[in-house]
Formats: C-alpha cells, sequence, structure tokens
C-alpha cells in the first residue's frame, strides 16, 4: 500500500481545489474582455475605412469611366466574335503566342443541344 507524504498530499488539494475556484470566477470579467476586444476592432476597421474612402472614390470614378469608354469596344468586339461556344479553347504556341481556333461549322454544337 502507497502512503502519500504530506507535500504531495498539500499539492493534490492545491491542484484539485483550482478548477473550482476557475468555475466560481465571474464569466463578466471574460465577457468584458471581449466587448473591449469588439470595440478596439470596431474602432479600427471604423479607422481603416474612413482612411480609406477616398482612394475607394477615386476608384469608382476610374471604373465608371473605364465602363463608358470600353463598352463601345467590347460591344464591337462581340459583334465580330458572335458567341464563345464558337471557338476552340485558347493554345499556347513553343514561341509563346496564344491562338484561339474557331471552330469549323460541323464542330459547333447548336446552342439549344446539350453536350454531356
Amino acid at each position: 500500500m502507497y502512503v502519500m507524504r504530506p507535500a504531495a498530499l498539500a499539492l493534490v488539494a492545491a491542484l484539485s481545489a483550482l478548477p473550482a475556484s476557475a468555475q466560481d470566477a465571474p464569466s463578466t470579467e471574460m465577457e468584458e474582455g471581449r466587448s473591449l476586444i469588439e470595440e478596439g476592432a470596431r474602432l479600427f476597421f471604423r479607422g481603416l475605412i474612413s482612411e480609406m474612402e477616398p482612394a475607394l472614390e477615386d476608384m469608382a470614378e476610374g471604373m465608371e469611366e473605364f465602363a463608358a469608354n470600353a463598352e463601345p469596344m467590347l460591344r464591337e468586339l462581340i459583334d465580330l466574335m458572335g458567341s464563345v461556344s464558337d471557338y476552340h479553347p485558347p493554345e499556347m504556341l513553343p514561341n509563346g503566342d496564344i491562338i484561339i481556333r474557331r471552330k469549323l461549322p460541323g464542330e459547333v454544337v447548336p446552342e439549344d443541344e446539350i453536350e454531356i
């Protein structure tokens, strides 16, 4: 039979009491810590957004201008190309050139048919 020494017995008693004291600690401290972290994150993101707002507005204006200038060219390209399904996938040649071959009339699948 094993006899515990008084120091070992005291250590076991102290360790067994620790979880009980941790459970008795008020959960409001944990909640308060969480709310402080949430408030800090909220303030951080508000500051970040306020600093980025002018750049985002400039970017939006630039995108609108680009869309206005590119729209006629894109419409012309779409009219010239027709359907994307009329073409084979792009191929890269050994010299780095990329070619997109148009399918022959027999290779084109009508749009109402689905190829499985």
